[in-house]
């Protein structure tokens, strides 16, 4: 939704920041660090994010309204299912909206970005901030080495930053290296908005997360989240999932000994959910079985991986 530009003057300024990279770099910290609100979920593990989320910030910077509207994407990689391909779409579609791109590596790059740096080399148009994150588990050595070797690697870039995502470090240097390459717009979306994304898309996210924290191995990836029903009421929100797996030994799993596993998810999971709608939540989680689900364009229609 696009305001009107006879609401805001000419001296306002907004566009859209796309933040890129392997899995696993730190780009979903950096987006709650730049937006300040926890939007996308955060795990250890490569490949949690699987869609891409809109962040929106607004503010006053010398006088100079704007709005910067963040784009988390997945992770870059080369597909092994339909999943993966639609979530290539999101990464791709993400870059070609840009009006600065956000190029997050990590200090521990083992020199395998060629995809990446590939698809980049595409936009020559777009400005890229390449971003060396995670310097707060390095030396100043370290750092430098890496700034070095980005340099020589991929001149293209606008700048090269360092930056702790976790500890925001470096993220004013950021705002500014962002804002400055800003075109003059009106807003793009209303100012109280904060994302593109509905409720309901967080609730099944948040406990999407709590599965990739308690599950090992292939089940958190074979699992998808739906919220069947969300009802905000005066002093609660009631939320029913169900959370789909690909095998009946998945299935086992989620539920565990005695349901174990599925309590001990569903109780994580309804914590973070108060946390983040300030209410109380009463959360019913369902475990099913939806055979090959990554692999099936009805299916991942059904999820919202597909127009």
């Amino acid at each position: 939704m696009e305001i009107s530009p006879e609401t805001y003057n000419d001296n306002h300024k907004a566009g859209f920041i796309s933040i890129v990279g392997k899995p696993n770099v730190g780009k979903s910290t950096l987006m709650n660090q730049l937006v300040g609100e926890r939007l996308s979920i955060i795990t250890s593990k490569a490949q949690t994010t699987r869609h891409r989320i809109m962040g929106i910030l607004n503010g006053v910077h010398n006088g100079q309204e704007f709005q910067l509207v963040y784009s988390d994407t997945p992770g870059i990689i080369k597909p092994q299912y339909k999943l993966h391909e639609s979530m290539m779409s999101f990464v791709r579609g993400s870059i070609e909206d840009a009006d600065v791109i956000l190029f997050v590596t990590d200090i521990f790059e083992k020199h395998d970005e060629d995809d990446v740096i590939q698809r980049l080399q595409r936009t020559t148009h777009i400005p890229v901030v390449l971003l060396i994150n995670k310097i707060d588990q390095a030396t100043e050595e370290q750092v430098a080495e890496k700034i070095a070797y980005w340099q020589e690697q991929f001149p293209q870039a606008a700048e090269t930053l360092p930056i702790s995502a976790l500890h925001g470090q470096h993220i004013d240097r950021l705002f500014e290296a962002i804002i400055s390459r800003l075109p003059q717009h009106p807003p793009f979306f209303p100012k109280d908005e904060l994302t593109d994304k509905p409720e309901r898309f967080f609730a099944a996210e948040m406990i999407r997360e709590k599965i990739f924290l308690n599950y090992k191995k292939e089940v958190p990836y074979s699992c998808e989240v739906v919220i069947t029903s969300f009802k905000e009421k005066e002093d609660m929100i009631v939320v029913a999932a169900e959370i789909l797996v690909e095998r009946a030994t998945q299935r086992a799993i989620v539920i565990g000994d005695g349901g174990k596993m599925i309590k001990k998810t569903g109780i994580m999971a309804r914590e973070e959910l108060e946390r983040f709608f300030g209410k109380k939540v009463f959360l019913e989680t369902f475990v099913k079985v939806e055979p090959d689900w990554r692999s099936k364009e009805q299916s991942l229609r059904r999820f919202g991986y597909e127009d």
